[in-house]
């Protein structure tokens, strides 16, 4: 019998979260029972909420057990079947872990299509992370044409997908990110129509200048001080999607002091978690993946060689470093 590799949780983080955290692990490939497939992942999808799920708090989800392998999103293909739904060679996508094998009982497997959309498109802007944009902008925001559209973490895997499907809507859609090489690429390829760099030192003064008639809707990823300076030009009945808070997962809460105008300005803000929402992906994703499919969505993404680089990857996640979606590459 031959063996694979698996990452799983070692410890919780104490603080920041570090490589030590994790452990390699290689384990003995199991028989296949009555109704069970075999997949070998191709791609693991590594994603903000992971950093919330290795905490042993309570949240909308169970924390990260230790000792086993560590929760994500996979894309891979079905090596060897004795479940009636598959065959060997179907192409899926999962919940399966860190891991370069798995066993599957099927229910959570869906086969996808690979003829006009790549496998890794899958994790990304056909798969949780754009039915979180096309979600929060679409049934939250709920954009009108002409509406000014903020997005926070603009260059990542879900800001992407915010700002183009706000500008088909026909948003002014303003973009923040780290450096100039992310707000070039959301501007000059993406279309946006101006982005900030958080980075640059006028953080207050740029998305006021960017936004010189307010903002109507904000998709908000980050937190702390990007999104008070995003409140702070928020116009009256503003509607914000809270997706996620990103500056605070990775050690301390940073805090939102400008939560007064959420009153002056009469603002809707609602968190939400895409995984609730499960009635709504087939209409979600049959409109980005036909975008896609066309050309008419673009999307980017990082891609890490080989499991063991996953640790290192995720807290590069963690720091801004990816471009787009944050992929590991296991074959």
């Amino acid at each position: 019998m031959s063996n694979y590799q698996q990452i799983v949780l070692a410890s919780r983080p104490q603080g920041v979260v570090s490589v030590n955290n994790f452990r390699l692990e290689s384990v003995p490939l199991p028989a296949l029972r009555d109704g069970e497939v075999l997949v070998r992942n191709h791609y693991l999808s590594l994603d903000p909420y992971m950093r919330m799920r290795m905490e042993d708090v309570k949240s909308y989800a169970a924390p990260q057990a230790i000792d086993e392998v560590m929760i994500g999103g996979t894309a891979g293909e079905v090596v060897e079947s004795r479940n009636p739904h598959f065959a060997a060679g179907d192409k899926v996508v999962g919940m399966l872990g860190w891991t370069e094998m798995a066993v599957s009982d099927g229910v959570m497997l869906k086969k996808v299509d690979t003829t006009h959309i790549p496998l890794s498109a899958y994790l990304g802007v056909v798969g949780m992370p754009g039915m979180t944009a096309w979600y929060g902008l679409t049934k939250i925001i709920a954009p009108k044409a002409g509406d000014t559209i903020a997005v926070s973490a603009a260059s990542g895997a879900v800001g992407t997908v915010v700002g183009q499907l706000a500008k088909l809507r026909g948003c002014r859609v303003i973009g923040i990110a780290g450096g100039k090489e992310k707000c070039d690429y959301v501007v000059n390829e993406l279309g946006f129509d101006a982005c900030v760099d958080y980075k640059g030192g006028n953080l207050f003064k740029d998305v006021k200048a960017a936004a010189p008639n307010g903002i109507d809707g904000l998709f908000e990823n980050v937190g702390g001080v990007v999104m008070d300076a995003v409140l702070a030009r928020m116009n009256p009945f503003g509607r914000i999607a809270l997706c996620g808070l990103i500056s605070g997962y990775d050690g301390e809460p940073m805090p939102i002091h400008n939560t007064r105008v959420i009153l002056s300005m009469r603002l809707m803000m609602q968190g939400f978690i895409i995984s609730e929402h499960m009635d709504l992906w087939p209409q979600g994703l049959s409109e980005i993946g036909a975008l896609v499919a066309t050309g008419k969505l673009k999307f980017r993404e990082s891609v890490a060689d080989g499991l063991a680089a996953a640790p290192e990857a995720f807290l590069g996640l963690l720091r801004g470093k990816n471009f787009g979606k944050q992929l590991v590459k296991l074959v």
